[in-house]
C-alpha cells in the first residue's frame, strides 16, 4: 500500500457482524468510554487466564459460561482447570503469550460483544501466528461477565486484511521502520497521486518525509484472494485530510496490493492506487 493510499481495513465474519450490529439503534448506546472499559475488562481477563488465576477468572466468567472450540463446548469448571494447567505448562516451556489488538466492541446497557486479534510470536523462529477471539458478555449484578466465547485461527486472507490495518496505522505515523520490515526487498510502489514508481528504499524515504495529515480514512469493497504464497487485496479508500501546504483533499482511491509469503510471513510485493473521478 503506498503511503499516498492509506486506509483502514474492516474485519470480516464475526467482527464484521459486530460492526454491523454496532450501527443499529439498539446498540447505539455503546459510548467510547463503554468500549474503553470493555477492552480493559477483556485485557484483565486475558492476564488472569495466562496466570491461571482461578479466583480472578471466576469473577470474570458467568457460572453458566459456555466456550466453543474445535473439540466441542467448555463449561466454567473445565475452563478454570484448563487455565491452571496451561499456566503451569507455560511456566515450564516459556510459551509465548498472546498480544491482543484490533478490538471491535458493541454493547447495550446489559449486553456486549468483543472481538479482537491475537498475535503469538514463536520464541525460537520469531515468526508470528494469528487467531481471532469473539466474546459475548452480559451485565449481571452490576458487573460484566462472559457468558460465551469462541475463536479461530486466521486464514491467510484474513491475515492480509489485518495487515492492511497495520499498514494504515504505520502510514498515519509515517512509520518508515514498518515499511522497511514489511516490504519485500524487491517491492514496488506506484503512487496514486503522481504515478511515480518507488522501490523499498524510496518508499521508506517517502514515509519519513510525508507531511500530510489525515482526518478520515474509510475503506469499502475490500476483497482478499490467496493462491499459494501469493495474495491480492483490492478495495476502495476514501481519504480526507490536508497536504503538506495545508490544502484540504477529499478523494477516493481504488487500490490493488499484492503480497508474497516469504520466510514464513506475508510481505508487500507490489502496490498501486488509482483515483476514482
Amino acid at each position: 500500500m503506498p503511503t499516498s493510499t492509506i486506509r483502514t481495513a474492516v474485519h470480516v465474519t464475526a467482527a464484521t457482524l459486530a460492526l454491523h450490529l454496532g450501527s443499529t439503534p439498539l446498540l447505539a448506546q455503546c459510548s467510547p468510554a463503554d468500549k474503553s472499559a470493555l477492552e480493559a475488562f477483556d485485557r484483565a481477563w486475558g492476564d488472569a487466564t495466562v496466570k491461571g488465576d482461578r479466583a480472578a477468572v471466576t469473577n470474570f466468567v458467568a457460572d453458566n459460561y459456555m466456550g466453543i472450540n474445535v473439540f466441542g463446548t467448555v463449561d466454567k469448571p473445565t475452563l478454570l482447570a484448563t487455565n491452571e494447567r496451561n499456566a503451569a505448562l507455560n511456566a515450564v516451556s516459556a510459551a509465548p503469550a498472546a498480544t491482543a489488538d484490533r478490538y471491535v466492541i458493541s454493547c447495550t446497557p446489559l449486553t456486549a460483544t468483543i472481538s479482537h486479534r491475537n498475535t503469538f510470536v514463536d520464541a525460537t523462529t520469531k515468526l508470528p501466528s494469528y487467531s481471532r477471539s469473539l466474546h459475548f458478555l452480559e451485565k449481571r449484578g452490576g458487573k460484566w461477565q462472559v457468558v460465551s466465547s469462541t475463536g479461530h485461527a486466521l486464514t491467510d486472507g484474513q491475515q492480509l486484511l489485518y495487515i492492511e490495518q497495520d499498514w494504515n496505522d504505520a502510514a498515519m505515523r509515517h512509520d518508515a521502520d514498518w515499511i522497511e520490515k514489511t516490504y519485500a526487498p524487491f517491492a514496488s510502489e506506484i503512487s496514486s497521486r503522481t504515478g511515480a514508481i518507488e522501490n523499498r528504499a524510496q518508499a521508506v524515504a517517502s514515509a519519513k518525509s510525508d507531511k500530510r495529515v489525515y482526518d478520515a480514512l474509510e475503506l469499502s469493497e475490500l476483497t482478499a484472494r490467496v493462491e499459494g504464497d501469493v495474495g491480492v487485496v483490492t478495495g476502495v479508500n476514501h481519504e480526507r485530510g490536508k497536504d503538506a501546504d495545508g490544502k484540504a483533499f477529499d478523494r477516493r482511491v481504488r487500490f490493488t496490493d499484492t503480497f508474497i509469503k516469504r520466510d514464513g510471513r506475508w510481505q508487500v510485493w507490489a502496490t498501486q492506487g488509482t483515483p476514482i473521478p
